[in-house]
Formats: structure tokens, C-alpha cells, sequence
């Protein structure tokens, strides 16, 4: 997801090396100021070496291609046994993250939430060249039309699943057992939400990777499904599935859980409650926004645009 930054730990012992990379990580976004005044050490070289390799590739956010592909890439190292030398990396990911505090027996323990004017106000319409899809009456005939690439809004009931519920639905199917939900020409969204509170529809909401879900596609072709959305890219299996069923994949905004959220106007847990967030949820949503990430003729924006942007990126320089 982004903002794309990276804490690079090199040294101490294996769990050192991966502490160093979370302070790292943690560590204030400066390579600009870095290459603007020239690096003075190795490790400052190393810095910039590896924030121009990562930006030559031009994978870009989230990999739909771009000249950025990280904001910043920072390092810490510490001395390590010549037998050793581990390195680790983490990158900027909500995952990666987690707060920590002592009840010391006087009251609640009160967060205060940040400033939210630090934040630039922006306001967002979609496209006037966008595709509004009702997915209640979308065909594989639509579909076919359908480019790498293009920005979708979607209305209409979805359904969810994630790891827990896949693997509950093959268990099923292995047991000839019926299943609780009709597949059939729904879309399938990678998604855990969070539970809502206050007056929320849902909490967060956004998409899971991908490519977990490979292993189960196939299957879930076999049971009807029209096309998924998630989060990054698919595995070749997958592609090859996603066109022999003349289907589609699409991508739903990673790192904006809260505004994917607004998107959807209703939501009731249809089948393995017992999963908590990874139940299967039916989403009534409403201009839902997606790109076309993998066409139904197996065309995937995720190795498409990195090849069109590697060709535009700036020199990759060297440090001896």
C-alpha cells in the first residue's frame, strides 16, 4: 500500500536486524535532502543507490507503473558476528504497525487523535470518462469489453471472502456438503472488514492481496463467480484461469480502507459468522471505484505497465 518507503536493518543478531528496520522505517521521509547535499557514508550511499534501482524499475504505486515506486528508502545497521550479517526489510504497511501502553490504574487511557488540519483538504468526482457498472446486470459480453487499465464504478451487491472462507467453502465441497451461498455471476471482493461503529455501514474496508486466494480459483469458477477484486497481482495460474473463463480481475485502492468504506451503503454477514471479519458479507455498494487489472484476455496492467515506465525512468547510479 502506499505511501512506498522502506527500513532496510543490516547487523546484530536476526532479531536486531529486524528491530534496526522498524526504527528505520519509523524514521523521517529525507532522501531529498540527502541527495541534494551528497552522502557522506556508505550507508548514506547505499540509501540513495537503492531508492534510484527501486524507482528504475517503474512499478509505481501499487504496481500499476510510475517513476515513483518508493518515497524513501532508510537504513540502520549495527555490528554483527562475520558469521552472521543478517538483513531485514519492512515496508510502510499497516500490518507492520502497533501502539503499546501501560494502565498504571488511575483512569482510561485516553489517545489523543491527531490534528486532522495537518491534513490537506482534498475533494474527489470521478472521471467524466469512467464506466459506471451495475453489477446486478453485468454479463461476460461487458466484460469483453473491458481494457487493462480502465477505471470502473461499481453499484450494486458484491459478495466477500478472504482466506478463512475459502478454505471453509472447499471443506465443504469435499464433504459434498451444501453450500450457505449462490455463487453464481456475483463478484467476489478480498476483504475483511472491520466492525463499524457509531453510525458506520462497516469500518474499513479495503482489499486484501490477491494472489492468497489463487489457489482457490479455479474453484470458485467451478461455482459460478463472474470476476474478483483485491489487491495486487495475480500468480500466471491465476491469469491463465481468469482467461480461459473469460473473466476479470479488478483492483480496489490499497491503503485507503476508510474511503473504500464510504462506497458501501449496506452489509450483512450471509454465511460463516463464526469467521468474524472473514465471514462472507454481501455489500450493497455504490460508485465503488476499481481498475481493470487483469482483462479477460489474461492481460495484466501489473506486468504491462512496469515494462512502459521502465523505459522512461531516470539512469540508475552507481557507488563504488
Amino acid at each position: 500500500c502506499p505511501p512506498g518507503v522502506l527500513g532496510v536493518g543490516i547487523g546484530g543478531s536476526a532479531e536486531k536486524a529486524m528491530l534496526l528496520a522498524k526504527e528505520a522505517l519509523m524514521k523521517p521521509i529525507d532522501i531529498q535532502d540527502l541527495i541534494n547535499r551528497g552522502p557522506n557514508t556508505r550507508i548514506e550511499e547505499l540509501r540513495i543507490e537503492l531508492y534510484n534501482k527501486i524507482n528504475a524499475l517503474g512499478i509505481g504505486a501499487q504496481g500499476y507503473g510510475g517513476l515513483t515506486t518508493v518515497l524513501d528508502v532508510k537504513i540502520q545497521d549495527y555490528p554483527s558476528h562475520a558469521a552472521s550479517l543478517p538483513v531485514a526489510i519492512i515496508p510502510n504497511c499497516a500490518a507492520t504497525r502497533h501502539v503499546h501502553f501501560e494502565l498504571d490504574g488511575k483512569g482510561e487511557a485516553d489517545f489523543v487523535p491527531p490534528n486532522l488540519d495537518l491534513w490537506p483538504k482534498e475533494s474527489w468526482s470521478p472521471h467524466t470518462n469512467v464506466k459506471h457498472i451495475d453489477l446486478q446486470k453485468i454479463t461476460k459480453e461487458d466484460i469483453k469489453n473491458w481494457k487493462v487499465g480502465e477505471l470502473l464504478l461499481l453499484s450494486g451487491k458484491l459478495l466477500t471472502a478472504r482466506d478463512a472462507a475459502h478454505k471453509k467453502i472447499a471443506k465443504l465441497l469435499d464433504s459434498s456438503e451444501k453450500l450457505p451461498v449462490n455463487f453464481t455471476n456475483r463478484f467476489i471482493y478480498y476483504v475483511g472488514p472491520v466492525d463499524p461503529i457509531l453510525n458506520e455501514v462497516t469500518g474499513p474496508a479495503g482489499p486484501t492481496t490477491a494472489n492468497r486466494m489463487d489457489q482457490f480459483l479455479a474453484m470458485m469458477y467451478d461455482l459460478g463467480i463472474m470476476g474478483t477484486i483485491g489487491k495486487a497481482e495475480r500468480t500466471e495460474e491465476a491469469i491463465k484461469e481468469i482467461k480461459k473463463h473469460n473473466s476479470v480481475y479488478l483492483s480496489a485502492v490499497g491503503g485507503a480502507a476508510y474511503l473504500v468504506s464510504k462506497a458501501i451503503t449496506s452489509s450483512k454477514v450471509v454465511a460463516f459468522p463464526e469467521l468474524g471479519m472473514e465471514a462472507i458479507y454481501e455489500f450493497e455498494v455504490e460508485n465503488m471505484p476499481v481498475m481493470v487489472s487483469v482483462d479477460e484476455k489474461g492481460k495484466s496492467i501489473f506486468s504491462e505497465a512496469p515494462k512502459q515506465w521502465k523505459n522512461k525512468s531516470i539512469p540508475i547510479r552507481e557507488f563504488s
